[in-house]
């Protein structure tokens, strides 16, 4: 499995049978988004950084809400939280996924605004890659996703919904900088990898490990 960050939200997840897009992003956030192709579309919510459908060709299956999805030797499970911590009252909901494929669980959090409830983590028992949110303002800050990060235990966490130099249609995030300090690391790779490639379970480690990846935008 080979998964490509183009940039804010928005994956590219290549497996054996089936490639996804997550989240792609509307060019008024300020990055340019590449030519994009799949066999599935998925999008958390319905705001313009989130859910550019028309920037993503050859899809077969859109999801762009809760429930439990089966294609191509996938399984795709959606779950309804809120992009705010007042229930929804603020940003609405936003629905995060947990993806199984090519034998690897796969959790994209979209714009979480609050620490998952037990009943949430109950529903998701193992998550071998996770990518969260950590700018803050829209989403959870960089202190809650260290707490998310804990109540998970993934094996590789994936930052995005960031502060960058290129990000110019949406305001007031904080940068990958904070995030780090907040995960203790203080020398780590910000600079980051193309794209993090997973052949089996042994390439999972058994202690979270961050990984920045380098946005393909």
């Amino acid at each position: 499995m080979e998964i490509t960050y183009i940039g804010h939200s928005c994956f590219k997840i290549k497996g054996d049978n089936v490639t996804l897009v997550i989240d792609p992003y509307d060019e008024k956030v300020g990055y340019k988004l590449p030519k994009l192709s799949a066999d599935v579309l998925l999008t958390t919510h319905d705001h313009f950084d989130h859910n550019n459908i028309k920037g993503v060709s050859d899809y077969k299956l859109l999801i762009d809400g809760p429930g439990e999805f089966e294609t191509n030797g996938i399984f795709v499970y959606g779950r309804s939280v809120h992009h705010d911590g007042t229930e929804g009252k603020d940003r609405g909901d936003n629905t995060i996924y947990l993806v199984n494929i090519d034998g690897f669980d796969v959790l994209h959090l979209g714009d979480l605004g609050h620490e998952l409830n037990q009943y949430a983590l109950e529903k998701i028992s193992n998550v071998d890659i996770l990518m969260i949110p950590v700018g803050g303002t829209y989403t959870i800050n960089a202190k809650t996703a260290t707490k998310v990060i804990s109540a998970l235990e993934p094996g590789i966490v994936i930052p995005m919904h960031y502060k960058t130099d290129d990000l110019t249609g949406v305001e007031g995030l904080d940068d990958l900088d904070n995030f780090l300090d907040e995960m203790g690391i203080e020398n780590g790779d910000k600079e980051g990898k193309d794209k993090l490639v997973v052949k089996s379970k042994s390439d999972i480690p058994e202690e979270t490990e961050i990984v920045i990846l380098k946005p393909a935008h």
